[in-house]
């Protein structure tokens, strides 16, 4: 997931706390006492998973060893565990008693990088990715954190049985970072199998702040995600003779450039929209111009108008610049499979949990963030705004890195799927834990 956001980072994440958190009555001294015994208890043993995760990352849809080892988890805490959910997702319930039903989710896919953190546990993993290519492997936007937190939270609950009433699904979720698990889950039956449920959580590591510290937003929290996929066609030749051909490569150039105009002229400054092109391939020789080129473009949007307004601009400028050249008409591919629609916190479940959160982790701490341009697939599991669900970030750093990055000389901090991204992970976890926890608690309680 990569994230873009509206404002200035020092805006983004300066310390404010939600006004429109509602206050909610004293949190339970006994209860987060003995959430946070059994969470110190379990830290050491959580760290050791983390590392392992860390060090056995597995792309999106190849989840095998990884899904294997959280089912083996829920199974030995007494979870009723079905396997090769949407491939390889796994969902876990725990029954204690009437009550809601609660999902908890977490994603396990890694991503196609090579890790450069110099860590002692960094991933040396090397695997084919979809295409057949061979690329190195990392966790590197957190998904190790949010599994070994998932893993924690579930030890914690199974042993708290006399706090609680009701059902806990615990899901993990394969092929987040192609935006296809949760869809595949749900495609193979996940509400119809196991239930629906009355509330969904989920957390998700953060990359700009302090370990302890969290962040969420209210309402609209991220952006629809949709792949483009460009093949510029030409007339291929001697790269000698450029007269004798239509040449694909400065078609694409112009198209490049050209699809940069939809965002600076054609939407509302106040409407955001992104419009990337990642990936661009043509060619073999320095003296030979191709038949054709491939474009891949990522594209975030905040409302469905927009999504169809730049979709379609995409098209229309393509296909302007293709007529331009006398060149024959380009193939635009909208990925299916990819979309992604965007993130709405449920307000009312947001407010509930982050006014216990202020109690749990101090005010100080608890921080409302804008609108992110990035995209998550947890937002499925809402079924449009049917079922609340809530995700919100845990802060990773270690204090001397983020109080480094603040200085004018200091090192900027790495970005989600960057090749240095690391978390400090006992301190993570241990937020992780004690916060998804007394979420928990605080929905099924008794």
């Amino acid at each position: 997931m990569i994230f873009r956001s509206l404002v200035a980072v020092a805006i983004a994440f300066a310390p404010s706390m939600s006004m429109s958190a509602e206050p909610k009555g004293a949190v339970s001294k006994e209860r987060l006492a003995r959430v946070d015994g059994k969470v110190d208890a379990l830290l050491p043993d959580l760290e050791k998973i983390y590392v392992d995760f860390h060090r056995n990352p597995e792309l999106s849809l190849q989840e095998v060893r990884t899904s294997a080892r959280l089912a083996k988890e829920l199974e030995d805490l007494g979870f009723e565990v079905t396997t090769k959910v949407g491939q390889t997702g796994v969902v876990g319930l725990l029954k204690n008693g009437d009550g809601p039903l609660l999902l908890v989710r977490t994603d396990m896919d890694a991503l196609p990088v090579v890790e450069a953190t110099n860590l002692p546990y960094a991933s040396k993993v090397v695997a084919r990715d979809r295409k057949g290519q061979e690329v190195g492997v990392m966790h590197a936007c957190g998904h190790d954190i949010h599994m070994t937190s998932w893993v924690g939270t579930a030890r914690v609950m199974a042993s708290m049985k006399d706090k609680w009433a009701g059902t806990l699904m615990f899901i993990a979720q394969p092929a987040e970072e192609i935006g296809t698990g949760a869809r595949l889950m749900l495609a193979d039956g996940l509400y119809k199998r196991f239930g629906k449920p009355d509330y969904c959580l989920a957390l998700h590591a953060d990359n700009r702040m302090p370990h302890g510290h969290v962040s969420f937003t209210e309402g609209l929290a991220m952006a629809n995600v949709d792949t483009v996929e460009i093949l510029v066609k030409g007339r291929g030749g001697h790269g000698s003779a450029p007269h004798t051909t239509i040449d694909p490569i400065v078609l694409a150039a112009k198209i490049v450039i050209d699809l940069q105009t939809i965002v600076s002229r054609e939407r509302d400054p106040v409407d955001p929209a992104v419009v990337t092109v990642g990936s661009i391939h043509g060619g073999t020789k320095s003296n030979i111009i191709p038949n054709e080129v491939r474009l891949q473009l990522t594209v975030r949007t905040t409302k469905d108008s927009t999504r169809k307004s730049v979709l379609e601009a995409i098209a229309r400028l393509t296909k302007a610049a293709a007529m331009g050249a006398r060149a024959p008409e380009p193939v635009i591919t909208i990925v299916p499979d990819e979309f992604t629609p965007a993130l709405y916190n449920d307000v009312k479940l947001t407010r509930r949990i982050t006014g216990l959160f202020g109690q749990i982790i101090g005010e100080d701490k608890l921080h409302e963030r804008p609108v992110l341009m990035g995209g998550e697939d947890f937002s499925r599991y809402a079924l449009q705004g049917e079922i609340p669900i809530f995700m919100y970030w845990l802060g990773s750093v270690s204090d001397d890195r983020y109080t480094d990055s603040l200085k004018e000389t200091g090192k900027p901090l790495p970005s989600m799927h960057s090749d240095s991204y690391y978390p400090l992970p006992a301190p993570t976890i241990r937020t992780g834990v004690r916060t998804m926890s007394m979420a928990i608690l605080e929905l099924v309680g008794r």
